[in-house]
């Protein structure tokens, strides 16, 4: 367990950019971080279901945000004995419990995506 000495800050601080908070966020604003804990709050899955229903993701960046996903604690990965071998990935409870916000975000994004174009082709017309 790690003690307050341990950190470069006195109390958690996103702003702060010593502060481990700092690298959690870092791991939490990339777009297929944000893409997997949403789709595994539905429940478990495989790397090839993964692939297939989060668009656009390759294999390289797949398992390597599920790496940083899991060594943050938000997922873990369970590997059976069978052949040909099977892993499936779920959220712990810590990710289970970043599932909700994340989830409305990308609800939000969703709901205010007419708003959000016009307003780039709005700035856009004038920049040019």
């Amino acid at each position: 367990m790690l003690k307050p000495a341990d950190y470069p800050c006195r109390e958690a601080n996103v702003f702060n950019a010593d502060c481990p908070a700092r690298a959690v966020l870092d791991v939490l604003a990339e777009k297929w971080a944000l893409l997997l804990v949403h789709r595994l709050a539905r429940g478990p899955a495989r790397t090839s279901e993964l692939r297939r229903q989060i668009g656009g993701i390759s294999e390289k960046m797949l398992i390597q945000t599920l790496r940083r996903l899991e060594r943050n604690g938000f997922v873990a990965r369970q590997a059976y004995p069978e052949v040909p071998p099977r892993v499936e990935y779920s959220l712990t409870p810590l990710g289970a419990s970043l599932s909700e916000p994340i989830t409305l975000l990308d609800r939000w994004v969703e709901q205010h995506l007419q708003d959000i174009t016009s307003a780039k082709r709005e700035f856009d017309r004038r920049a040019a």
